[in-house]
């Protein structure tokens, strides 16, 4: 985590200057995402640690892991595994430092396990999956994977692979969360090329491109990946996500803490 410690009072004053200037030049030209990853190459500079939150994505994901155990079994005795382990992954989507840095997981986990979707396209989700010969996922943060990963678990498709980020950035998952939590135990995995904190695929590796060009399903998960792929308009992504910011929520319709399975075919999904 990014403390005071880590920074002098002339490093914080020069990394704000650089900050406000970046937005200047810049506030035009870069999407949110985009600009976000600008600022965070600006403050790992300053603090030189290419993974300032590399200890706190390991807690997260032991703490997640720890509760795999419990959350297998509610998912095995479910009447509906799809809808329970979806419900579960939604959860795992309050683990997001760029919203907020302070939640109650578990308190999260019994929400979502009761609650309504403020969007309700997971019928559509579960049969476009069925029908599918491929299906992308697109990963979000370090502890949610682990989520992803009993959700991906029981979709139990043979042509599912997980994207996570080119680099780090914040606390999103990279290639070191996919290994350590053995998330190629249950689906392809790669590398998105990119260091947002977002989905981006003009700005992607070729072979992220060639995947998302290909796939007959796509999962985002999470408000980051929804503001990188919205405004393409493809009836081939389901977003995944809770809603943790009054923008999104605005934008979306909903309440705030609400949880969402969107995608933009609706009810005419066939």
């Amino acid at each position: 985590m990014i403390t005071k410690e880590n920074i002098s009072n002339e490093a914080k004053n020069n990394f704000i200057r650089e900050m406000i200037g970046l937005y200047y030049n810049n506030h035009d030209k870069l999407s949110a995402p985009e600009f976000s990853r600008e600022l965070h190459h600006i403050l790992r500079s300053y603090i030189h640690n290419p993974d300032p939150y590399l200890n706190e994505k390991k807690e997260y994901n032991d703490q997640a892991a720890m509760m795999i155990p419990k959350l297998e079994m509610m998912v095995r005795k479910s009447s509906n595994p799809f809808n329970t382990s979806l419900r579960l992954a939604l959860a795992g989507n309050i683990i997001d430092f760029a919203a907020n840095d302070r939640f109650n997981l578990q308190a999260t986990i019994d929400m979502a396990l009761v609650s309504e979707f403020a969007i309700d396209h997971s019928e559509q989700l579960e049969k476009k999956i069925r029908q599918a010969h491929s299906v992308l996922y697109l990963g979000d943060n370090a502890g949610e994977i682990v989520f992803d990963k009993l959700f991906i678990k029981t979709i139990n498709h043979p042509r599912l692979t997980y994207v996570v980020r080119g680099a780090p950035i914040i606390n999103d998952v990279t290639m070191h969360d996919a290994e350590y939590t053995g998330m190629n135990e249950v689906a392809n995995v790669i590398s998105s090329g990119y260091d947002a904190a977002s989905t981006i695929p003009v700005k992607s590796g070729k072979q992220f491109q060639d995947y998302f060009s290909k796939a007959d399903v796509i999962i985002s998960k999470g408000q980051g990946n929804l503001e990188g792929l919205f405004h393409l308009n493809d009836k081939r992504i389901f977003y995944l996500l809770m809603v943790k910011c009054d923008v999104i929520a605005e934008f979306l319709k909903v309440e705030k803490g609400s949880l969402v399975v969107y995608n933009n075919a609706g009810s005419g999904n066939n």
